[in-house]
């Protein structure tokens, strides 16, 4: 077998913008976390969840700030991952922009007889119990235990954030061989 050239370009120091522009290339599925809070239901758009352990069932995510909705979920000892598939798109930009009016009149959500907030979407939703909070530079990574599995009549098209937008990834999109 002959050996190929590498086609990289020579390594860079793990700065911010190498960082950013590593991970802006690499597509990561879109998910709405929500929790109860004193003042009510708070909720924000993440694409840093990731299944940790299948058992027991354990998933894990990241919050960049400390501020707002996301320091209410920092805080909560319950909530919901919405896992969002393609027609959920208005559901992600409405809880990705602080600006925009959460839980009104308007949107489709019910609170669950645990307390979190649930929204009627088309993907999963895995209710949880936060396990451990841990800092990780500017960041705070939370593990948590789900505790059950909402399923959607039909799963859909998944949605996922890539290169600052989002996507819909087709399911018949598998590669030969693999």
């Amino acid at each position: 077998m002959t050996a190929q050239p590498d086609t990289r370009a020579p390594a860079a120091a793990a700065s911010v913008g190498a960082f950013k522009a590593a991970f802006g290339g690499h597509p990561a599925g879109v998910s709405v976390i929500t929790a109860g809070s004193a003042t009510g239901p708070v909720g924000i758009t993440a694409s840093s969840v990731a299944s940790v352990s299948a058992e027991p069932p354990i998933l894990a995510f990241s919050l960049a700030s400390m501020s707002g909705s996301a320091a209410a979920i920092a805080a909560a000892d319950s909530l919901v991952v919405h896992l969002l598939t393609a027609v959920d798109l208005g559901l992600a930009r409405t809880f990705a922009s602080p600006a925009t009016k959460r839980f009104t009149g308007s949107m489709a959500w019910t609170w669950l007889e645990t307390g979190e907030p649930l929204l009627q979407h088309a993907g999963y939703a895995l209710r949880c119990r936060v396990l451990s909070r841990t800092p990780a530079g500017g960041s705070l990574l939370l593990a948590a235990m789900v505790q059950e599995v909402i399923a959607p009549l039909e799963p859909g098209e998944p949605l996922v954030y890539h290169s600052r937008s989002f996507h819909r990834l087709g399911l018949h999109t598998e590669l030969p061989g693999s």
